[in-house]
């Protein structure tokens, strides 16, 4: 039994909530995002709280699918009403950003400068000497994406530790070479 499936959602004030033909739209203060609902799980929408149904009890894919449904939903309607960050830290000489418009600007050692346009979904802002990069958005999978790409630029490296990190990252770091005896 899906022990996660089972906890209700709570809809906090300012967050709507719809759901018709397995499609559920949400609309808060921080922005409006939608959910395909599986077939073989169906929800009951009140007033303040959501529950995820299922026949948990005869069918294992129908069990399976009503704690991701439930996390799924739990993570949009924070989402829409508080949002999400993460923090990207610039580590190594020079490394710095600027944001322009929906463009960031990226200087991470290369010859020339980096330019990586963000989702609609996505803002940034860029905080202390340059080197951190605060991105916030309601959808917590494009946030993920976009900040794992922003890294795939320049990963983080271990003989020096340099690169873009995530905010508290640590890197296994190397020996280099010892040299000739």
């Amino acid at each position: 039994m899906s022990r996660v499936g089972k906890r209700p959602i709570a809809i906090p004030k300012g967050v709507e909530v719809q759901y018709q033909e397995h499609v559920v739209r949400l609309k808060g203060p921080k922005g409006q995002n939608q959910f395909s609902v599986p077939e073989l799980v169906d929800l009951d929408v009140g007033d303040s709280e959501i529950h995820v149904k299922a026949d948990y009890l005869n069918d294992a894919r129908s069990r399976a699918l009503m704690g991701t449904v439930q996390a799924c939903l739990a993570n949009m309607v924070h989402g829409v009403s508080e949002g999400f960050t993460r923090r990207l830290q610039l580590v190594g000489v020079g490394y710095r950003a600027a944001v322009q418009g929906q463009n960031l600007e990226l200087s991470l050692g290369f010859s020339h400068p980096v330019k990586y346009a963000l989702p609609s979904e996505v803002s940034a802002q860029v905080e202390g000497n340059n080197n951190l990069i605060v991105l916030s958005s309601h959808d917590n999978v494009v946030l993920g994406q976009t900040a794992a790409s922003i890294r795939a630029i320049r990963p983080p490296e271990p003989y020096q530790g340099k690169g873009v990190l995530y905010e508290g990252e640590r890197i296994r770091r190397k020996a280099g070479k010892t040299g000739k005896k």
